[in-house]
């Protein structure tokens, strides 16, 4: 009998953290794109100019990321600088630069622009316009280990060959959910740019 309520607990738990974190996904912004072809988990996607605020660090990917993160949560959420909190968007992206260095971003809500973004209090966070781009992506689930991670890219690249579209820059890996949400209710993407 103890093993059944326990299970019945477990799978409560993880109903009541699937709500939550579809809940927590429907009030967060995320960038505004037009859907040029959709096959499954694959998309290929065209996006408008869009505003960033943006950290460069080095490291293995995840160490990256977690360090890139902190600068920029103080700069939405006004910690270092005057003026009013920004909201959280998703997805958080990475995206490995020449030379190693990674560049860690947050995409700033629509209603903002360079000229309308408060200004960094320091020389870490910088602010900056991604231009329109068209994007190959590949969507999956599952916590972003390197090994997920490049799979999924092998595949994301594999797709593209296959439709004669040619990368036209490094892979960007965006990750749309805190480290609190179970694995198998996550979404990541590598997103890989397209030559026109």
């Amino acid at each position: 009998m103890s093993k059944l309520i326990w299970i019945v607990g477990a799978i409560a738990l993880i109903a009541v953290a699937g709500c939550a974190a579809l809940l927590a996904r429907g009030n967060v912004e995320q960038p505004p794109y037009s859907s040029a072809a959709l096959d499954g988990d694959f998309e290929l996607r065209d996006y408008p100019e869009l505003a960033v605020a943006e950290v460069t660090t080095t490291g293995e990917r995840w160490d990256a990321v977690r360090s890139g993160f902190g600068p920029l949560a103080g700069y939405i959420f006004a910690k270092e600088r005057e003026g009013d909190k920004i909201a959280m968007t998703a997805p958080v992206t990475q995206t490995r630069q020449d030379g190693g260095d990674w560049v860690v971003r947050f995409i700033m809500p629509s209603q903002y622009t360079l000229d309308t973004l408060p200004r960094p209090a320091g020389s870490t966070v910088r602010l900056d316009t991604l231009p329109p781009r068209r994007m190959a992506s590949v969507k999956f689930s599952g916590v972003a280990t390197d090994e997920l991670i490049a799979e999924q890219e092998t595949r994301l690249l594999a797709w593209m060959t296959a439709r004669d579209l040619a990368p036209a820059g490094t892979p960007t890996y965006a990750y749309y959910n805190d480290p609190f949400t179970p694995g198998f209710l996550r979404r990541n993407e590598v997103l890989v740019p397209v030559a026109r």
